[in-house]
């Protein structure tokens, strides 16, 4: 058990950062990194000794957000009582952190396949390779997606959130 540690342990970082990209709530963040954590170590038997560990992690990471999401839709939203009895915080100067609130509107304005891609190589830094792994896709795949993932990213930032829409007849 020791050894599986010490292989998991580098890794908890990274898979916080890109479970944090795709909730933006630093609890459920750490809920889908502790999932991810207890599946891998229950399937650790089936990974394949030669096989990258950062590509079958986040793939597992990925797999169980988009069993999250699909089954919210089936369910909807649910919220507690305590929701309703807190205090909206002090907030923050509107221009505070513009810059990062418009980075995080337009990654959340993307397609989910783009920006799976673009967290994965632009933020956590994996192959091309790796992605492609992760994502069960072909590496020309990844590379348009990460390529019309950039090209909307830096449209919106330029222009804004209407720049993101398009008129197809």
């Amino acid at each position: 058990m020791d050894e599986i540690a010490s292989l998991l342990e580098p890794q908890i970082p990274g898979l916080r950062r890109y479970a944090w990209a795709l909730l933006r709530d630093d609890e459920a963040a750490d809920d889908l990194v502790q999932d991810t954590l207890e599946r891998a170590i229950r399937h650790w038997s089936r990974r394949r000794r030669d096989g990258d560990l950062k590509a079958w992690l986040f793939a597992i990471q990925r797999n169980l957000f988009l069993n999250d999401v699909r089954s919210r839709k089936v369910r909807g939203v649910q919220v507690g009582v305590e929701v309703l009895e807190t205090s909206p915080a002090v907030a923050d100067p509107p221009d505070a952190h513009a810059g990062l609130r418009d980075i995080l509107t337009g990654l959340d304005a993307l397609p989910e396949e783009q920006r799976s891609v673009l967290l994965l190589v632009g933020v956590e830094d994996l192959s091309y390779e790796q992605v492609a792994q992760v994502l069960e896709i072909p590496m020309g795949t990844v590379m348009s997606r990460l390529s019309r993932a950039r090209g909307r990213l830096r449209e919106f930032m330029e222009n804004g959130r209407s720049a993101v829409l398009r008129r197809v007849k």
